[in-house]
């Protein structure tokens, strides 16, 4: 807000050095609360938006596209599996089975199913078992990943899910579940990290977002 200051229409008094000195004393006041009421008022602000974000309840996008998402960082791809052990041949003088059936290469696994239930994050949270002293961190991590969009999918690389598992496959259960990804992602956080704090405090040091 401007102050402006009206000229009297009479010469000053001696008054005038102690009246400009109050003058100057209330507007350097005002500068010194302001920035502290402000803050205060952002303070109030911040969680209230957390909080409403986190109890929102979740509607799936009726196309699937919209789904998609690009991570602003690369995705840090976890180990891959161990190899199936080869089937072993039978009894000695059985041969090996060459039927046309038996020689096709198997299909890929389909991909989970979009999550089209409700719920909310904290209602997600709660069931994976995070400890609600950090939903604070999962927060900010699910929210820089998908957004808090189950569905979200990486197109290119196929990272899937709230926390962008990849591959989608090292989810138990379906990587789309967003109870599913949210404990996997706890495991994963706490083995890796010590702990969702550490996560984020690596994950911040590093400027990955």
């Amino acid at each position: 807000m401007s102050t402006q200051t009206t000229r009297p229409t009479r010469p000053w008094t001696r008054l005038r050095a102690p009246l400009a000195v109050s003058a100057v004393a209330v507007l350097l006041g005002g500068a010194a609360v302001a920035p502290m009421t402000l803050t205060d008022a952002n303070a109030d602000v911040v969680p209230a938006a957390v909080n409403e974000r986190l109890f929102q309840e979740f509607v799936p996008n009726i196309d699937p596209a919209d789904d998609f998402v690009l991570p602003e960082v690369p995705i840090e791809k976890l180990p891959d599996p161990k190899p199936a052990p080869k089937p072993t041949e039978g009894n000695k003088g059985d041969s090996a089975d060459t039927t046309p059936d038996a020689l096709e290469t198997p299909e890929a696994p389909a991909a989970p199913p979009r999550y089209e239930g409700g719920g909310s994050p904290a209602e997600w949270m709660a069931a994976a078992g995070i400890a609600e002293s950090d939903w604070g961190y999962v927060d900010f991590i699910a929210q820089k990943e998908s957004g808090w969009n189950p569905n979200a999918t990486n197109p290119s690389s196929g990272a899937c899910g709230l926390i962008q598992a990849l591959p989608c496959s090292k989810v138990p259960g379906s990587g789309y579940d967003p109870v599913d990804n949210l404990r996997w992602a706890n495991g994963y956080a706490t083995d890796r990290y010590g702990s969702w704090s550490g996560a984020y405090s690596f994950w911040t040091a590093n400027h990955w977002w």
